[in-house]
């Protein structure tokens, strides 16, 4: 078994925008947890994008190694959010996305045969979809920052 830890560092910049660091990169994320604004998509938003981007990157992997040409490929994401919850309002509702749809349109002259064998590798491989499909141990640790003007 391989695996690689991925880390991301987040804080506010400012009271619209919580902003990403990776590895290599910043992204500016919406405070808004259901639709994004100027400032950068919203966490939900950035969620189904990162699932997405994981799909077209497999996707492109798995077409190399069929031998598939993939001259162009499309991927439309929509989730159903509970608000209710995230509203503070009193309900038995999970919080999160009851319901994700996937739409996959590859360009490609496969044919339905291969086209099939492409995407059922892509669903078998897509690390994101089988976060999103199973259970993750998700440890989530507070910790209080201060300072203190006294000397011990």
């Amino acid at each position: 078994m391989s695996t690689k830890i991925v880390n991301v560092l987040g804080f506010v910049e400012n009271s619209e925008q919580f902003v990403v660091k990776t590895e290599n990169f910043k992204v500016r994320i919406s405070n808004n947890v259901v639709l994004g604004d100027q400032n950068g998509p919203s966490p939900v938003e950035f969620l189904l994008a990162g699932f997405a981007g994981s799909i077209n990157a497999v996707g492109h992997i798995v077409a190399r190694e069929l031998k598939l040409d993939l001259k162009a490929l499309q991927i439309e994401i929509s989730g159903e959010l509970e608000t209710s919850k995230i509203a503070g309002l009193d309900t038995n509702s999970r919080p999160g996305l009851k319901r994700i749809e996937v739409v996959v349109k590859p360009t490609t002259d496969a044919s339905l045969v291969v086209l099939k064998q492409w995407i059922d590798t892509v669903k078998e491989r897509c690390p994101l979809r089988d976060s999103l499909l199973n259970t993750s141990s998700v440890l989530l640790t507070l910790v209080k920052e201060y300072t203190t003007s006294e000397v011990i």
